[in-house]
């Protein structure tokens, strides 16, 4: 099995088509992805939902530490990518999954944080205002959580966040099971009936629109790990609406490597709880990788967790830039990097597994999953 778990981490990971040099576009690579099936599914006890909510999570594992764990064998990852799902009357099952590799069949797929800040020199934090820009892509498509952090819109019906928005990986969070998500809106006056009228000195009001969530999706992979070293690749999870939202979302992608990033940067906008009300964006550099996770050093404070990293490249099967989500901002780590103290901000990467999964818990069909 361990033969198996190599080959299917070296296809993931190799299994993609690069521009060539002389293409001056950062492109979007062509990945032949792996299919994720539900096997069985078992009910569990009700939840208690007693954990405090976190809105950010520490670790001292760092990226030569990552680096250096050995691979998961088929078992470990199948086991990873088990999963949990939580239900709005506070019910809650756990699905085994298979993974499977699929020949190409001609359909064209191919130590302890110091401090709660994360502003690293100058604030390079922009704060959105006005409902020009708020309420126009790629901004619309942050919410909020109502239990403190951020999330983007990948689906008519869905969010992707972060999993200890929801679990803490022992147990799920308070207020979990009445879990709601926000949407920004103009606060409108009495009689204004949605009249476009804005005064450029002064910005608008907004207001948070509350949907309630259906079900929520979380990895094993985070549940088993409890932030550990594990857990740190699996801290996402799938909020599904119980109505659509009507706005306009952001497709997810499989996480290129970041010396193929434009610029080698990466972006995403979330409600960071030192601006109440404000939605907050920024970009920066990626300083490190693993196969899981980028290291970054993005300004960002506790609330911002959960948020949808962003890339724009070009999409050569449709002649357009695109823009795709290939990371969920988790949140703060402080690494002991040998004997010098350093720290990142950290997102969890959509690897072409997490890409089948994520896409099938969407979709509900891996069919329309093949190409990341």
């Amino acid at each position: 099995m361990a033969g198996l778990s190599t080959l299917i981490l070296l296809l993931c990971a190799a299994k993609d088509v690069m521009p060539s040099s002389s293409h001056w576009k950062p492109t979007w690579p062509s990945y032949r992805v792996p299919v994720i099936l539900p096997q069985s599914t078992l009910n569990l006890d009700k939840p208690q939902f007693d954990a405090e909510a976190r809105l950010q999570v520490v670790s001292p594992c760092g990226p030569a530490c990552h680096k250096s764990s050995p691979l998961p064998t088929y078992e470990e990852v199948k086991n990873y990518l088990s999963y949990e799902t939580l239900y709005a009357n506070g019910s809650l099952t756990e699905t085994e999954v298979g993974i499977y590799i699929l020949s190409n069949s001609g359909d064209g797929s191919q130590g302890k944080s110091r401090t709660k800040r994360q502003i690293y020199g100058y604030d390079s934090r922009f704060s959105i205002f006005g409902k020009d820009f708020l309420l126009n892509y790629p901004f619309s498509t942050s919410v909020k959580l109502s239990t403190g952090c951020t999330g983007t819109l990948v689906a008519e019906k869905h969010v992707l966040t972060a999993a200890h928005c929801i679990h803490d990986g022992k147990s799920y969070v308070k207020g979990a099971q009445k879990l709601r998500v926000g949407f920004l809106k103009p606060k409108l006056k009495d009689g204004s009936k949605g009249a476009n009228i804005t005064n450029s000195a002064m910005p608008e009001k907004m207001k948070f629109q509350w949907i309630r969530v259906k079900r929520t999706h979380v990895p094993k992979g985070w549940i088993k790990g409890n932030a550990n070293d594990i857990g740190m690749d699996y801290d996402y999870a799938l909020l599904e609406l119980k109505k659509p939202h009507k706005r306009k979302f952001m497709k997810i992608g499989v996480s290129p490597p970041a010396r193929h990033l434009p610029g080698g940067r990466i972006h995403f906008s979330g409600y960071d709880n030192d601006r109440p009300g404000n939605l907050v964006y920024r970009f920066c550099d990626v300083k490190d990788e693993t196969y899981d996770l980028l290291y970054q050093q993005c300004d960002a404070q506790p609330g911002a967790s959960g948020s949808g990293v962003y890339v724009r490249m070009w999409k050569r099967q449709n002649h357009k830039w695109e823009r795709k989500i290939i990371g969920i901002f988790s949140g703060h780590q402080w690494v002991d990097m040998n004997g010098t103290p350093q720290d990142f901000n950290v997102a969890v990467r959509i690897t072409p597994l997490k890409y089948a999964q994520i896409c099938y818990w969407i979709k509900g069909n891996y069919l329309d999953c093949r190409e990341g």
